[in-house]
């Protein structure tokens, strides 16, 4: 039985599936989000309202975060943009704390070092999978930090996510999930902007996509996101505004770095216009819809 107690703030779209999860592997979990409605279904399913960030803390052996972006994360663990219970009054050293957000690189090294002071361990812990892994256990978890750390903390890890990968010290979690980010938004523009052509040239769009699923052009994005993006169905499993901003995320790193960026600079701003146009709580996926709009007409197929 486990005997860890964990902490679990941010209990959104991936975090509450994660939260129930571990709920289910026998883990207390202490958890918080800002809207109450997830914390009243974390604590149906069995979990405990810590209140605020400082109440979690205090009652946690382990803390996991999954929050929107850098701001709010440094906001939620220090307290910088007004929350008045920041983690950092309830954390004691000996502690680990394990953020799921994706962030700024950057951002992850300055939030180890800062908490390091206080003698709480950190990891970078970003995640893909979407929901859906979140909900089966499946996520693939980019993980950055000391291993030794890892280690220790792998039981929770494995609950989960079907694929821990540690890829170096602090922030190279977060490098791999910008690279993560890169791949799957060029993948999905790809992706639209195939099954555009095809309808405008008066292919069988399903067709299609059997067809070059099973040859070199076959991948994740065509498996499991073309079948509805053909179908207008873009129910989130990754809001877009998100992917929109880890674009912006890896773009700035790459500036930071010198490493050129053609590719998700133009994936970057056909998100940017489809979160302009209203659509940036849609699926990712839904940036099929920016296509159409450049097409002139949309192309769907109706059962």
């Amino acid at each position: 039985m486990p005997t860890k107690t964990i902490g679990f703030v941010g209990l959104g779209i991936m975090g509450l599936p994660m939260a129930k999860n571990l709920l289910d592997a026998g883990y207390p979990v202490v958890g918080h989000n800002r809207s109450a409605a997830s914390v009243k279904e974390l604590v149906d399913h069995g979990g405990i309202d810590g209140g605020t960030p400082t109440g979690v803390a205090r009652r946690a052996d382990i803390v996991l975060t999954c929050l929107p972006n850098s701001s709010v994360v440094e906001d939620i663990v220090f307290g910088e943009s007004g929350e008045s219970d920041p983690l950092i009054d309830g954390l004691e050293a000996g502690v680990t704390l394990i953020d799921h957000s994706t962030i700024s690189p950057t951002t992850a090294e300055s939030l180890a070092d800062r908490l390091d002071d206080r003698g709480v361990s950190t990891l970078d812990a970003p995640l893909s999978g979407g929901e859906g892994g979140a909900t089966e256990g499946t996520l693939s978890i980019m993980v950055g930090g000391d291993e030794e750390v890892l280690n220790e903390q792998m039981d929770v890890l494995e609950v989960l996510g079907s694929t821990i990968t540690h890829c170096g010290p602090n922030g190279t979690g977060q490098t791999t999930k910008a690279c993560n980010q890169i791949v799957a938004a060029a993948q999905t523009v790809a992706v639209g902007e195939a099954l555009v052509f095809a309808n405008e040239a008066g292919a069988d769009v399903e067709a299609v996509v059997k067809a070059i699923s099973s040859g070199a052009a076959g991948c994740w994005t065509l498996d499991n996101r073309a079948p509805s993006m053909i179908r207008g169905e873009f129910d989130p499993g990754f809001f877009a505004e998100y992917l929109y901003k880890d674009l912006r995320i890896a773009t700035d790193a790459g500036d930071a770095y010198g490493a050129p960026m053609p590719q998700a600079t133009v994936a970057n701003e056909l998100y940017k216009s489809m979160v302009q146009n209203g659509m940036g709580r849609d699926d990712y996926s839904g940036i099929v819809q920016v296509i159409e709009m450049l097409a002139g007409r949309e192309g769907r197929v109706t059962e």
